[in-house]
């Protein structure tokens, strides 16, 4: 019964920490069926996201710090949004008043709604971990992943090489988790690949609902490629990295 009780808990607080990326599914799902007059679509879905902020900030289901966490990674997102579709990686096929460069603003919170989980997540399981490498070794590697989203456009595209390095870096990492008052332990990687892989689902429903459109879709709905999925993990990777070091940095803070 106990295992029962801690498996229900571990699933209640991972629902928990999913409000904000369960509001935009929502929102992507009701706007294919429910339509303002007046009012683009992709508008619809950036007043629910900002609206379901404010909520979940007075609701206190989210922290002034987490919110800074997710405001920071909205424009981290907008910014590969923009350039990727320029590039012609995905579109936007709708039209929209708050839209830039054929990228609509609600965009950027797809990836805060990533920053949203893990923050939320890391406060409800009480995550520690051991293990982890230098601050400048994790953050470099942060940096060199997400240049590697332009660059491997000209230069030869080194996320193999890149996920090589981080096998090493994070090798013995561990995260540790409590619920219900025992605490559970498991390998950096293997966090990394399950988030990734959800991530890849959340993916394959959001463009089966018309958020954004890959080149292979113009045609119908198709499965994303499952090469997508070393995308998401590289992505992960790098949240996790700088909300690792925004911690590090409040505690430093607050020690001085």
């Amino acid at each position: 019964m106990q295992g029962l009780r801690r498996f229900w808990l571990f699933g209640w607080n991972q629902a928990l920490s999913c409000v904000f990326p369960v509001v935009i599914f929502s929102a992507l799902g009701l706007t294919k069926i429910v339509h303002v007059p007046g009012l683009a679509r992709y508008d619809l879905i950036l007043i629910v996201c900002i609206a379901a902020q404010a909520a979940m900030l007075l609701a206190k289901l989210e922290t002034v710090d987490e919110l800074k966490v997710v405001t920071m990674f909205h424009v981290i997102g907008l910014g590969l949004e923009l350039f990727k579709v320029q590039m012609g990686s995905w579109a936007y096929p709708e039209d929209a008043w708050f839209k830039i460069g054929g990228v609509p603003l609600y965009s950027g919170f797809m990836y805060a709604s990533v920053a949203s989980y893990i923050c939320q997540a890391w406060r409800r399981l009480d995550l520690r971990l051991t293990g982890w490498p230098h601050a400048w070794a994790s953050t470099a590697l942060a940096v060199l992943i997400y240049a590697n989203f332009f660059t491997h456009h000209w230069l030869p595209d080194l996320r193999w090489a890149l996920m090589a390095l981080l096998a090493v870096l994070f090798l013995k990492t561990k995260v540790y988790y409590t619920v219900g008052g025992k605490t559970f332990a498991m390998p950096m990687l293997a966090a990394y690949v399950l988030i990734a892989f959800f991530i890849w689902l959340a993916e394959n429903i959001s463009t089966f609902l018309g958020a954004w459109r890959y080149p292979n879709q113009e045609a119908g709905w198709a499965l994303v490629h499952w090469g997508k999925l070393s995308s998401w993990f590289m992505l992960v990777i790098i949240s996790i990295i700088i909300v690792v070091q925004l911690k590090d940095l409040k505690t430093y803070l607050r020690k001085t």
